[in-house]
């Protein structure tokens, strides 16, 4: 008994180990994109407002960050889930906050799972678009003002910022491809040219 229990210690840590061992390369393509992506945005956004109300940056970019430069095969961090999912999250959230805008618990709870159901059927879903329709219901006076200029700017035009950077660093690297399935290409080659 004690052997077996052995065994499956060892095959654990074996497991856990070279689950989380990932190529020095792919560590450095990581953080170029994901610094790239996030201080063009920040770099951006610095002559615009003050550098305490950076309003490009929100928080869910962090995580789309990870999802983009470091799991790119994932299909949550393909473009269409990229996109669809923060824009979608971002309209449920100011529309929610617009409904509901004195009962913040109540509208950060339903914007959440609202967004969850509409990226599920939509087919979109990325999960720091969850984070996206919670910052339109908690966010500062400065978001919540915005209104559905939120979902333009910063949303969108920051997701775009972070997809242009994933398509050039992503595919620097011979070992890296974005996105998963290249079939947008061709077709936008077959149509547009």
């Amino acid at each position: 008994m004690r052997n077996q229990f052995r065994k499956r210690i060892r095959l654990a840590r074996y497991v856990i180990y070279k689950e989380t061992l990932i190529d020095y390369r792919e560590q450095i393509w990581t953080f170029i994109g994901s610094f790239l992506g996030l201080s063009l945005i920040g770099v951006l956004n610095t002559d615009i407002l003050s550098p305490n109300d950076n309003l490009f940056l929100i928080g869910s970019f962090g995580a789309t960050a990870v999802l983009l430069y470091g799991i790119i095969n994932s299909p949550l961090a393909q473009p269409r889930n990229l996109v669809g999912g923060h824009v979608l999250s971002a309209l449920v959230g100011v529309t929610v906050c617009h409904l509901m805008p004195d009962l913040v618990w109540l509208a950060s709870a339903l914007s959440v799972s609202l967004s969850i159901v509409l990226m599920q059927i939509t087919k979109t879903l990325h999960p720091p678009g969850g984070a996206t329709a919670l910052i339109a219901s908690i966010g500062s006076e400065k978001i919540r003002a915005l209104g559905y200029w939120y979902v333009l700017s910063p949303v969108l035009s920051g997701v775009l910022i972070l997809l242009l950077v994933a398509l050039v660093c992503n595919n620097l690297s011979p070992q890296r491809s974005y996105p998963k399935n290249k079939n947008w290409y061709k077709f936008w080659q077959r149509k547009y040219r």
